[in-house]
């Protein structure tokens, strides 16, 4: 297997390291990590130290730093608008387009999103999708955590994103073009539009094409909006040649 990954704020400039607080006392409690065994640091942002356990203590494991590297991040970025989702689903689009290869998601209270981020709920909705993203890239050893921005709330809102991209679609089940036909830039970053469960409405189709997206469809299936996201990312991580 490859090392496992741990997520810091700051990588120690040194080359001997100690991982403490809650990822050490996850490395050494929960995952039981013995010396000798390999970890890797990362802080999140491309920066990745690949480090020898030389001992572990009841919450820590101290390091010995045997390589560092940084990873670019990549180009083009893929970013997902993704409709906000009733319970566990919502988690599950996040927590697949992390591990697919998402460089950005930006939550979106779609017309017919039924669930609403109002409030102390909503900072609490918010910080579980940073934490499930956070866990995500971890498990999928990212050297880059995708970033999750505050939510947009209007199709205008989401049709700024769409104008700022070098490319913008929007999936959309009645579309007459398939993604897998559309031409990819080269640079900048590639914009999705998940609807909610409902779909996106007329409306909003309207507002989003007319700042320049295209609506695309993924195949003859319909699929949930926890899975559809998922889905479109990898079909572009593939051709960007980002799993070769």
């Amino acid at each position: 297997m490859t090392p496992p990954l741990f997520l810091v704020d700051v990588l120690p400039p040194a080359d001997i390291a100690v991982l403490s607080g809650p990822e050490g006392r996850h490395a050494a409690r929960v995952r039981r990590i013995g010396a000798g065994e390999r970890v890797d640091l990362g802080d999140g942002r491309g920066s990745i130290l690949r480090c020898e356990v030389t001992a572990v203590g009841a919450d820590e494991l101290r390091l010995t730093v045997l390589a560092r590297t940084t990873v670019l991040r990549p180009d083009p970025e893929l970013v997902v608008v993704q409709a906000l989702a009733k319970g566990e689903r919502a988690e599950l689009a996040v927590e697949l387009l992390t591990e697919l290869g998402v460089d950005e998601i930006v939550p979106w209270a779609a017309d017919r999103s039924i669930v609403r981020w109002q409030g102390e709920r909503g900072v609490r909705a918010l910080e579980r999708w940073r934490s499930t993203v956070r866990e995500a890239a971890k498990q999928s050893r990212r050297p880059w955590v995708p970033q999750i921005t505050d939510q947009v709330t209007s199709p205008a809102a989401v049709a700024a994103l769409v104008a700022a991209s070098a490319a913008a679609y929007v999936l959309h089940e009645a579309a007459d073009e398939p993604l897998t036909a559309e031409a990819l830039p080269a640079t900048g970053r590639i914009l999705l539009v998940v609807g909610p469960e409902g779909g996106v409405t007329d409306a909003e189709v309207a507002t989003l094409t007319a700042a320049g997206a295209v609506p695309v469809r993924l195949g003859s299936e319909v699929l949930r909006t926890s899975t559809a996201g998922a889905a479109a990312v990898a079909a572009l991580a593939a051709r960007l040649g980002r799993w070769s």
